[in-house]
């Protein structure tokens, strides 16, 4: 090799050398910077957090905590009522027969009293708060059963019951 090509290698070398040594300093400078910037939080995540976290009961004492606990239930109360009962959250007991309760009781599938007023007049006979009972909570019975609140668990307990006293005054 030739003194000039040996003197082109030597300068290119160092130029090389220097730039990566301003790519080091300009990479440190950038992550000063960057770790320096107020970010703001996000709202959605943080309401996400708080969700998660948020404990799933409370504890009330004495009569402070008596408020606490009804203010607690109606809010509750409200946000099941607001988050999704079925059917528009109505209490007309024609509208839940008709989206629910007759895909049974129109045909009697699974053992459901036939739509006749001698198919429910042994029902009838045991009364309005026993309906109710056995609509809420369910009951297997020797000719047939009846899903707890018509199976849909959404199913608000006034539904039920409207439901109830549209088919007792239908097949009385």
């Amino acid at each position: 090799m030739r003194n000039h090509d040996l003197d082109f290698l030597k300068r290119f070398s160092l130029i090389i050398a220097a730039l990566f040594g301003v790519m080091v300093v300009l990479i440190l400078a950038a992550l000063y910077f960057n770790s320096r910037k107020v970010v703001e939080p996000n709202p959605i995540a943080e309401a996400r957090t708080i969700e998660r976290i948020k404990p799933l009961g409370g504890v009330y004492a004495g009569e402070t905590g008596a408020a606490q606990a009804a203010v607690a239930a109606q809010a509750a109360a409200t946000a099941a009522a607001a988050g999704g009962a079925p059917f528009g959250g109505t209490t007309d007991g024609s509208v839940v027969y008709q989206n629910l309760c007759a895909a049974c009781h129109a045909n009697g599938a699974g053992g459901a009293p036939a739509p006749t007023a001698a198919a429910w007049a042994p029902r009838l006979a045991q009364g309005r708060d026993t309906l109710i009972r056995h609509s809420i909570e369910g009951f297997q019975g020797a000719s047939g059963f009846m899903p707890a609140r018509g199976g849909n668990a959404r199913l608000t307990d006034e539904q039920v019951i409207a439901a109830v006293d549209y088919m007792m005054e239908k097949y009385r």
